[in-house]
């Protein structure tokens, strides 16, 4: 088996204890609380990994070898980055993950495998097979992430089925690291994997007196924002209950996606032109993103219409928001804020909707303009209070009573630019997040080039014909087109 040495990139980190014997010196760092929320919720019933598979058209003249050659391109890789060596150090009795280690021998040909379909090779087929991977649980003891690079598609086409656990980064450092590790030129032929270490930036480290300025001025403005959070909460509370089109927590209807979950999952994945999703954003006057959020309100209408299963209160839809401030290079743990959305799904007319969708996030907006990441991280514990819950014993029977919100709908950007992986085409990039006990659906999209890339996934028993809902989603569209005129 290959297995990589860690470089000697320098982090920072807690070394054992003083004076312990060289080889029992361990590299650590400490884990933000809600990386090891995430390690936590984790159950056989909870995979809390984020994942994407990727579509290659093969580049010109391939002799039908690009899967295998990209293998190899893959685990052919001298050293690993700290981030992709990380894996959590149990403490416990493996009840309280508070430490990251850095595995010093990863085996990539364990990390990074080989699959082929089976005939006739079609789409449905390499569904299938993501929804398997994507329902079992990474390794704890090695770093937590996986690669499967997945040949045998009747089209030729080679797919790429990547997860990485929530506690080592979010959804939207993933898409960012795949991104990153593809190339904007057809003709470039040395892309990297998203776990190599990439040559030092060479950059000059600052002095020890400025830097410690720095870290003096980032307690005192931490100091500040923790003052800061209870007045924020309390303000923004206040604001919730007198703006009516703002959601509160577990004033979400009850729905046949608020159940306890199973571990099983099913994917379904397709993509649409941004340009007409843009179009009916410009007409409406609204953002693009409330353009996609009532673009799956309308389709959920139908499904649940189809299935005799719309409540009469609207559904409620936890938007994530990212507090990342551009493109970071080592990005780990998680940045992310969450907002509540009315998907206004009791409305049969699609204007109508969409208005009320752009009300929500407007006044969602709102409520955290003016605040920092951690009075944002702080008043998004509210809306997303429910989570928690399935950590305590007998807590199934309060998911299925007042849910805090009734799925999840993310909105990751990502490049206006097709990508190449060595003269391949990247010709789709479709998520594939969590589902949650009592939230048994997710749907996520990313913007690649010139359209909305959609990924669903649902718990495989309790979200009936998930694939359906991508002709509601065509649908809906459609619906909204109309309507923009």
């Amino acid at each position: 088996m290959r297995e990589v040495r860690a470089s000697n990139f320098v982090e920072q980190r807690l070394i054992g204890t003083p004076g312990s014997c060289p080889r029992e010196r361990i590299a650590m760092t400490l884990m933000l609380p809600l990386d090891s929320m995430f390690l936590l919720m984790e159950s056989r019933e909870h995979p809390m990994h984020v994942g994407g598979l990727s579509l290659f058209v093969p580049p010109e003249g391939d002799d039908g070898e690009f899967a295998r050659s990209l293998y190899r391109s893959l685990t052919d890789v001298d050293s690993i980055r700290p981030l992709f060596r990380r894996k959590p150090v149990q403490f416990l009795s493996n009840f309280a993950p508070v430490r990251w280690t850095e595995d010093e021998d990863v085996d990539l040909e364990y990390h990074v495998r080989l699959l082929a379909l089976p005939k006739p090779g079609r789409v449905r087929e390499l569904l299938e097979l993501t929804s398997m991977l994507h329902g079992t649980l990474l390794d704890r003891h090695r770093p937590l992430w996986e690669a499967y690079v997945i040949e045998g598609l009747a089209d030729g086409r080679v797919a790429v089925y990547m997860k990485t656990h929530h506690a080592l980064m979010d959804g939207v450092s993933a898409v960012q690291a795949w991104y990153r590790s593809l190339s904007s030129d057809p003709l470039d032929r040395e892309s990297m994997p998203p776990w190599a270490q990439r040559p030092s930036s060479g950059r000059v480290r600052a002095g020890r007196g400025l830097d410690l300025q720095r870290r003096v001025g980032s307690v005192i403005e931490t100091v500040q924002d923790v003052v800061g959070v209870g007045p924020a909460i309390v303000s923004a509370a206040a604001s919730a209950v007198k703006d009516h089109v703002a959601p509160l927590p577990f004033a979400a209807p009850k729905s046949i996606f608020n159940v306890p979950i199973t571990g099983a999952r099913r994917v379904a994945a397709q993509s649409w032109p941004i340009e007409r999703l843009r179009k009916v954003s410009c007409v409406a006057d609204v953002t693009l993103n409330d353009a996609v959020l009532a673009m799956c309100a309308g389709a959920l209408r139908r499904y649940l219409i189809e299935l005799d299963e719309l409540p009469d209160k609207p559904l409620i839809a936890m938007v994530p928001v990212s507090l990342r401030k551009g493109e970071e290079g080592e990005a780990s743990g998680n940045a992310v804020g969450a907002v509540l959305c009315d998907l206004a799904t009791e409305l049969a007319d699609p204007a109508a909707r969409l208005q009320r969708v752009h009300d929500s996030m407007s006044s969602a907006k709102s409520l955290m303009s003016g605040l920092t990441p951690l009075q944002i991280t702080a008043l998004s514990a509210l809306n997303v209070a429910g989570l928690g819950l399935p950590l305590i014993p007998g807590s199934s029977r309060l998911i299925t009573g007042r849910p805090v919100f009734n799925l999840v709908i993310s909105n990751v950007p990502g490049p206006t630019t097709t990508r190449y992986w060595n003269g391949a085409k990247l010709e789709s990039c479709y998520p594939a997040s969590i589902p949650l006990d009592g939230q048994a659906m997710n749907i996520t999209v990313i913007g690649y080039a010139d359209t909305m890339q959609f990924g669903l996934v649902g718990c495989r028993r309790n979200v009936p014909h998930l694939q359906r809902l991508l002709g509601h989603l065509e649908e809906s569209l459609s619906e909204l087109e109309a309507a923009a005129g």
